[in-house]
């Protein structure tokens, strides 16, 4: 589940890696990545909701409601494998994203973040803010993200201020 103990990260999109090997090798596993379409909505809410949880969900059919869709998916086959999503809890902000856990370590995390790191770029923006990261590390080294100084509540904060109201 997101902690509100999980800082935000930002990217700067002006000089992001290229995503070329990256891609050779998730297509030499057998993988790929594209935009998601219309038709995709179900299979990759249910992948999210199996694999992660009803929140990751919630944000993912938020990101099919416009156009262009801001959700990529990675692919094995036929099947979803992994999915990440940018502007679909506010603007400007990436994610949630995940792999299925037996293709962690394939590089598709990191293509699907890059696809979608390049897609900002091209809306304008010069950073992007990942939102309630968990793996840092990941994101250092992948696109030298770095921890936003004072984010670690940020807007994921306001999670738990419904749950268990009885108003």
């Amino acid at each position: 589940m997101i902690s509100p103990a999980m800082p935000d990260m930002l990217a700067r999109l002006y000089d992001l890696p290229d995503p070329a090997p990256g891609l050779q090798r998730i297509a030499a596993a057998g993988l790929r990545i594209r935009r998601a379409d219309p038709w995709d909505r179900d299979a990759v809410i249910k992948f999210v909701r199996k694999n992660f949880h009803d929140v990751w969900a919630m944000e993912t059919e938020r990101a099919f409601a416009g156009t262009p869709i801001t959700c990529f998916i990675g692919l094995k086959g036929n099947e979803v494998a992994g999915f990440a999503v940018y502007e679909s809890t506010r603007r400007d902000y990436f994610g949630p994203t995940g792999v299925r856990e037996d293709l962690r370590g394939s590089g598709l995390g990191a293509a699907l973040l890059l696809a979608c790191l390049d897609s900002m770029r091209e809306m304008g923006y010069v950073y992007a803010i990942i939102a309630g990261v968990g793996p840092a590390k990941f994101y250092e080294k992948t696109v030298g993200a770095f921890v936003i100084p004072g984010s670690e509540v940020g807007i994921f904060g306001s999670l738990g201020d419904l749950r268990g109201s009885t108003a």
